[in-house]
């Protein structure tokens, strides 16, 4: 074989394999475009709008099945986001007492969710069923972005009873995606109050 021959030949193989080489990058850079093309970009999406994606996803399991699991962030029925994005999920301690409503701040628990996987959040320590008495309830909200200002803190009723709602805890802002009352099942004395008297005023 000649040396131009060679040369030929060299040059045809080294075409062929830039050929090859330009074809795969081209549609490893497809897939990866496409792939993009799956998730749902949520740039510059406000507080609240972030709460709009994020409220049909929290879920709070009945107690009675759910053991210590308190907030769920279930999978989205969307795409899942291209970005994360963050969500506070917090927990207030509802002590009913015969002068009224006392809400404590119990915990807050940061993470970040784009909608593909589910998140299990349990009850903070004192606050699972099996841990808090009677006159303590449990306030849980879930919200996307920074910690709650004062402004934006709950305020609860005058005093809550074992009928109260959800609806009867109210938040200074509209970014709060989903909220759960679990209220306290009676009211107890305050310190230096004398303990009611379960039979009534007619018996001593």
């Amino acid at each position: 074989m000649s040396r131009t021959q060679l040369t030929h030949g060299s040059l045809t193989s080294l075409a062929a394999a830039l050929t090859l080489l330009t074809t795969g990058c081209a549609e490893k850079s497809d897939g990866a475009q496409a792939t993009a093309d799956t998730c749902r970009a949520d740039g510059g999406w406000s507080a609240e709008k972030q709460a709009d994606w994020l409220r049909p996803a929290v879920s709070f399991p009945d107690e009675a099945a759910a053991g210590d699991a308190a907030v769920v962030i279930g999978s989205h029925t969307g795409e899942p986001l291209c970005e994360p994005i963050a969500v506070q999920i917090q927990f207030w301690e509802a002590t009913a007492t015969t002068a009224g409503t006392d809400l404590r701040f119990v915990l807050r628990i940061r993470l970040t969710t784009d909608g593909s996987r589910p998140r299990i959040i349990d009850f903070p320590a004192g606050l699972s069923p099996e841990e808090r008495d009677d006159c303590t309830g449990v306030l849980m909200a879930a919200y996307p972005g920074a910690p709650l200002a004062q402004s934006e803190l709950p305020a609860a009723a005058a005093r809550l009873t074992p009928a109260s709602t959800t609806a009867d805890t109210t938040f200074g802002t509209t970014r709060v995606a989903a909220q759960h009352l679990l209220p306290p099942a009676h009211a107890c004395s305050t310190p230096g109050e004398p303990t009611p008297n379960p039979w009534g005023s007619d018996h001593p």
